[in-house]
């Protein structure tokens, strides 16, 4: 079986090409249809659990890509963190000297999450300044 991993250079390039052909918001429609139509297992999750939903939710994707990761879930204070050590996905682009990566690639994750998590009442917040670094810090935290 194909390593989820292996499309990392595809999505990249995929992103490349919708911005070429019809702009940024062609990619970013094309991130809020991926959110839409492919999230519902996070949706559920976190309808079902809060935000321990989102801890189950992560634990299994970030698990499974072996992502280098520290995750919290503060349910006193109700806020859930990840610090992302070395994403896989953007560790993976930057190894790679043959294609240059998508210059917004790490923005998919904000636009993904965020579209899902916000309406059920979260506020999502991710630090991109050190994503040319594979790293990155995700916050949710439930509205007051």
């Amino acid at each position: 079986m194909i390593s989820c991993t292996e499309f990392i250079p595809v999505y990249s390039e995929l992103f490349k090409f919708l911005e070429e052909k019809n702009g940024k918001t062609a990619v970013i429609a094309f991130w809020e249809h991926l959110s839409d139509a492919f999230l519902n297992n996070l949706r559920n999750c976190v309808v079902k659990n809060g935000l321990a939903g989102c801890f189950e939710y992560w634990s299994h994707t970030l698990s499974e890509e072996a992502a280098d990761f520290k995750m919290t879930l503060d349910e006193d204070n109700q806020i859930f963190t990840i610090e992302m050590r070395r994403c896989p996905s953007k560790g993976r682009l930057l190894e790679l000297r043959h294609i240059e990566p998508y210059k917004a690639y790490c923005e998919h994750c904000d636009v993904l999450y965020r579209r899902v998590l916000e309406p059920l009442g979260f506020i999502y917040e991710l630090d991109l300044s050190r994503c040319d670094e594979a790293c990155c810090r995700l916050t949710v935290k439930k509205k007051k």
